[in-house]
């Protein structure tokens, strides 16, 4: 008999099966508004992300003092990012998000008046700088914790695919336009458009629906904390996602010194471009997204990707011409938003609801610390050496470090959704609410 065999798709489904999955956003009212506070909130906060090292080269002209940044948030970023994660698994959700915005743009509003000041003052962006790491701390856990509510278990990657893509957009936009305001207006601007940013996020959180607490929630406690992280530890797999995104975060994450890497290469009008750079290769990711959900091996794309990142940057700091480093950092950028979803695909697919916000603190610590760490060891180096050196042995050093790692983690690099155990067990679970629900 004559086998029967299907047609090759066509070229218009095979570009259909790479467009991004929209289904969350079709099913999920709350998701498509929580999309757009969000893309509102990451345009404004990267005008400030550009402004704030800027302003600091500008008054002190020190690598060192713009690298300093990093420390001063990392305590707040570790203490209320783990009792964040407490917070959002013993609070309604959506109260903790709303009122945490509004302090986002109040923290704005200051870095706004301290530039008006005759003589702007270096402490105040320090302060600023902390209390924003703080806030950003109690935050994140429930923005986190939030979206597996919210959007069917199947189609978390696709709103993982999505929540990334508002970011690249924002990352994009931002930092390109924070060039142009800066350059042709002034900060006082690019600090004044972050403050109407968070004003507008915050009407459109209002709308939200209520998250509350799970009726067995316990009271945030250090006990609460520590049974959060005992879970983790207890689950090879997530510690390999911590480890592995910390790693290639601390070693090559050179971002506190693109402003003097722009000298370096004498090119003071990209330095807007450096940072959005990575977003443009992540928004390509992101763009072309559909195959995301027939990956089935996380772990092994969370490696790869990670080595990927490391590379690109220590390619980027080797050359000469801008117009290569951006196309590098644009690459880099690519390959960690490949290795950050399929992070979030594992956590979001295999963490229990009620453990959901500690976990996301110290996811919160895995993809946050890293930078922040990194911003000193970039511009520590970059005293010690240069610019360049940091940038390149940064990227090796990381690519050293993730391959080492994958080494000495195989459950990470055999997790499979399909078959590990806690991802079935949470589809089930999902089914049994579905089900619960339609009764």
């Amino acid at each position: 008999m004559t086998e029967h065999h299907p047609p090759p798709p066509s070229p218009a489904a095979r570009l259909r099966a790479l467009l991004p999955d929209l289904s969350p956003w079709r099913s999920s009212p709350d998701f498509r508004r929580m999309w757009i506070a969000g893309l509102v909130t990451v345009f404004g906060s990267f005008l400030t992300f550009v402004a704030v090292p800027l302003q600091l080269k500008e008054l002190t002209g020190s690598t060192l003092a713009v690298g300093a940044v990093g420390a001063v948030e990392l305590v707040p970023l570790i203490v209320f990012g783990l009792y964040g994660g407490a917070l959002a698994d013993a609070l309604d959700r959506r109260k903790l998000i709303l009122w945490t915005e509004v302090g986002l743009g109040v923290l704005s509003g200051m870095l706004l008046l301290n530039t008006l000041l005759p003589h702007p003052m270096v402490w105040p962006l320090y302060v600023v700088a902390a209390l924003v790491s703080a806030l950003t701390g109690l935050q994140r856990p429930a923005l986190q914790a939030i979206v597996p509510r919210i959007v069917p278990h199947e189609q978390l990657p696709a709103a993982i695919a999505l929540n990334s893509m508002r970011w690249q957009v924002g990352a994009i936009a931002g930092p390109s336009l924070a060039g142009v305001v800066i350059t042709f207006a002034g900060l006082p601007w690019a600090y004044f458009l972050d403050v109407l940013s968070f004003a507008l996020s915050v009407v459109l959180a209002l709308g939200l629906a209520p998250s509350p607490a799970s009726h067995d929630a316990e009271k945030p406690s250090l006990r609460g904390i520590l049974d959060g992280a005992r879970y983790a530890w207890s689950r090879k797999e997530l510690l390999g996602t911590y480890a592995v995104d910390m790693a290639a975060m601390f070693f090559a994450y050179p971002t506190a010194i693109f402003p003097f890497l722009a000298d370096d290469l004498d090119a003071r009008w990209a330095l807007g471009l450096m940072y959005s750079a990575g977003a443009v290769g992540s928004l390509v990711v992101s763009l072309t997204s559909g195959w995301v959900s027939r990956i089935h091996r996380h772990g092994r794309l969370v490696v790869l990707a990670a080595v990927g990142w490391g590379a690109a940057m220590s390619v980027a700091g080797w050359l000469h011409n801008v117009w290569l480093v951006l196309l590098f950092l644009a690459v880099a950028g690519g390959c960690d938003t490949v290795s950050g979803l399929f992070r979030s695909a594992i956590w979001d697919q295999t963490i229990p609801d009620e453990l959901r916000g500690r976990l996301a603190g110290i996811e919160l610590l895995s993809y946050s610390v890293g930078p922040q760490l990194g911003q000193v060891r970039a511009g520590g180096m970059a005293a010690l050496t240069s610019v360049r050196t940091s940038v390149w042995s940064g990227g090796l050093a990381c690519v050293a470090s993730v391959g080492l790692l994958a080494l000495s983690l195989p459950k990470l690099m055999s997790y499979d959704q399909r078959t590990d155990p806690h991802a079935v067990r949470m589809r089930q679970r999902k089914a049994a609410e579905a089900v619960s629900e339609a009764a």
